[in-house]
C-alpha cells in the first residue's frame, strides 16, 4: 500500500480521533489546578496557543469558559470553528490563525486571561530558543496578574542511544486510525530530534496510509529551567506529569519524561 506524504495537521479529523481520548481528563485537571494555583479572579477567560482541532476549546466552552485560541494551520482552525458551531457554542470561543512565537490578540479580544495552556509537547515545535522565550513572554503578557499557564512537554534523555516507538489505535464511528510514531535520538549539539508519524486510516471502507516528518526542539529539565529564567514574569509553582493527577505532584527533574509545569503570572 503506498504511503502519502502529508502533514497530519492538514487532516484534522484523523488527528482529533487520535488525541480525543484524553480530552475530559485534561480539562478536569486544568479546572482543578486553576482553582488551586491561580489567585482569585472574577472571570473564566482562557487562552489556548496552538489549539489544534479544538477538542479542549470545545470541552472548556461547554463548561462555561470564554475561550480564545489560535493555531498556525488553517485546516485545524476551520475544523475547530465548525465543531463549535455544530455544538452551538461559537459565541463562547474566538479562534484565529496565528503562530506561537509571534501571536497578537485580534481586535475585540482583550488580554487579562485567567488561564492559558499548551499541552502534549506542542511547545517543542518552536525550534529556536528566542522563539520559545518570546512565546512565553507573549503568554505572560496576555495573562492577568495571578493567572496561570500550564505547559506540558516531553523531556529528552540525551544519553538514549536507540529509537523510540509509540502506537495508538482510536476509533470514531466507522473510522479507525492507527498512529505509529518513531523518534530518533536527539542531537545534543543542535538540540533537535527527528520524528515520523504514520497514520493507517480506515474510513468508509477504504484504508490508506499517510506519513508526516518533522523536528522538535529538545529539553532537559535544566534546559527548561534556563528558558524559564529568561521570562521572570512567569513564576514556577509546581510540576505534574501526563497522568493529570492533582494529588501527585512530581519533582521537576529528569527522572521521568512527561512534565506539566504550573506557571503563574507575577
Amino acid at each position: 500500500m503506498p504511503t502519502e506524504q502529508r502533514d497530519w495537521y492538514d487532516t484534522p479529523l484523523y488527528y482529533d480521533i487520535v488525541f480525543d481520548d484524553g480530552t475530559v481528563r485534561e480539562a478536569d485537571f486544568l479546572e482543578e489546578a486553576y482553582a488551586r494555583y491561580a489567585t482569585p479572579g472574577k472571570g473564566h477567560r482562557l487562552l489556548e496557543p496552538a489549539c489544534g482541532s479544538g477538542r479542549l476549546a470545545l470541552e472548556l466552552a461547554r463548561r462555561g469558559w470564554e475561550v480564545s485560541g489560535f493555531d498556525g494551520n488553517a485546516h485545524m482552525i476551520a475544523f475547530a470553528q465548525q465543531r463549535l458551531e455544530n455544538a452551538g457554542l461559537q459565541a463562547k470561543a474566538r479562534l484565529w490563525e496565528d503562530w506561537m512565537q509571534s501571536f497578537t490578540l485580534p481586535k475585540g479580544v482583550k488580554g487579562g486571561f485567567d488561564l492559558a495552556h499548551c499541552l502534549v509537547s506542542t511547545f517543542k515545535y518552536l525550534l529556536k530558543e528566542k522563539d520559545a522565550a518570546e512565546c512565553l513572554r507573549r503568554v505572560a503578557a496576555a495573562l492577568r496578574p495571578g493567572g496561570v499557564f500550564f505547559l506540558g512537554l516531553h523531556l529528552t534523555d540525551y544519553d538514549r542511544a536507540g529509537d523510540e516507538h509509540e502506537r495508538w489505535v482510536a476509533s470514531r464511528g466507522k473510522i479507525q486510525v492507527v498512529c505509529n510514531t518513531h523518534t530518533w535520538p536527539a542531537d545534543r549539539r543542535t538540540r533537535l530530534e527527528n520524528l515520523r508519524t504514520r497514520l493507517k486510516i480506515t474510513d468508509a471502507g477504504r484504508t490508506h496510509l499517510q506519513e508526516t516528518r518533522w523536528q522538535f526542539r529538545t529539553y532537559s529539565a535544566a534546559q527548561l529551567r534556563a528558558l524559564l529564567r529568561k521570562v521572570p514574569e512567569l513564576e514556577y509553582l509546581e510540576c505534574y506529569d501526563f497522568t493529570y493527577d492533582l494529588t501527585a505532584p512530581r519533582r521537576f527533574d529528569d527522572s521521568y519524561a512527561d512534565v506539566l509545569l504550573v506557571l503563574r503570572k507575577r
